[in-house]
């Protein structure tokens, strides 16, 4: 069985190119699966009557397929869950239009594990048998897949300070995750921007992300001092590359990311290869650890 949410889409939730930003689609994900939660009640959910029990994300990985437009119609979200343990578990999700003949047209799909959380004393918890129970109705199950690790090398070039904001912050007073992928996003424009600096040819091409990975480590809370990220060039394709990031606070690590990315031409509407001058700075940049 699988849990279906209607998401309404914003106008403010599209980027340059008119499509959804791919951080947007991560805030509709976290509004299906509250959704699913507020439809059992269960204790895991932030609206239930102890504040102290809710959920923490451990990992996303999320796969774009397609772009996403503004429409008056919602975009529906199906959610349901591959692996149920004691401490943790994982729903996927397919994000998706269908039309009256029942053709399905999916823009992402998309997987998160959660743990179980108590935020009073700041402390992991088993799952309830309530919370099973809700769960394992929905419980298709899948064998999750191998992780590679990401390591970052730290460079001035790669460097984008995280200064949080105080909308950034949840109920918990730690910064949501989906305010995660927006950091990332800021830290690899950055860096497209220096690497992009003076290349000619570059005014068509944009890049249009392909899957992102992202694993939490601790939580970021507010403060008045910025946070480090550092970001890197991991590889570099004929029409895409994989950059990683982590936010960290020296040698303390908050999260880490692998981010895909297409380059695209605006005008032709379809994947190209980016100009040799810019191909070049970003082969250049890979990290040694990466090309080793």
């Amino acid at each position: 069985m699988r849990h279906r949410y209607l998401c309404p889409i914003r106008w403010a939730d599209l980027d340059l190119l008119g499509h959804v930003n791919n951080v947007r689609y991560v805030d509709y994900l976290q509004e299906a699966r509250v959704d699913l939660m507020r439809a059992h009640r269960w204790a895991g959910d932030a609206a239930a009557t102890d504040p102290g029990d809710g959920l923490v994300v451990v990992r996303h990985e999320v796969s774009y397929t397609a772009p996403l437009l503004f429409s008056r119609r919602p975009v529906v979200i199906e959610c349901w869950v591959t692996e149920l343990r004691a401490g943790r578990f994982t729903m996927a999700y397919e994000v998706l239009h269908e039309d009256e003949a029942g053709e399905r047209t999916v823009y992402l799909r998309a997987s998160t594990v959660l743990a179980p959380y108590r935020f009073d004393t700041e402390s992991p918890r088993r799952l309830s048998r309530e919370e099973r129970s809700a769960l394992e109705p929905y419980l298709e199950p899948q064998a999750p897949a191998e992780v590679a690790p990401v390591r970052v090398r730290r460079s001035d070039l790669g460097h984008y300070p995280v200064q949080v904001r105080f909308s950034d912050v949840d109920v918990y007073r730690h910064v949501n995750n989906v305010v995660y992928f927006e950091y990332f996003q800021e830290a690899r424009l950055r860096l497209f921007m220096e690497l992009a600096r003076d290349v000619p040819g570059m005014k068509q091409v944009r890049v249009v992300v392909a899957q992102t990975d992202v694993d939490y480590r601790e939580a970021i809370t507010l403060r008045a001092e910025p946070y480090d990220c550092w970001t890197q060039v991991a590889a570099v394709g004929r029409r895409s590359m994989t950059v990683e990031s982590e936010i960290v606070d020296g040698d303390r690590v908050f999260a880490r990311a692998r981010v895909v990315l297409v380059f695209f031409d605006t005008d032709a509407g379809q994947a190209v290869e980016p100009p040799a001058a810019y191909r070049e700075r970003l082969v250049a940049a890979v990290s040694p650890a990466c090309s080793s």
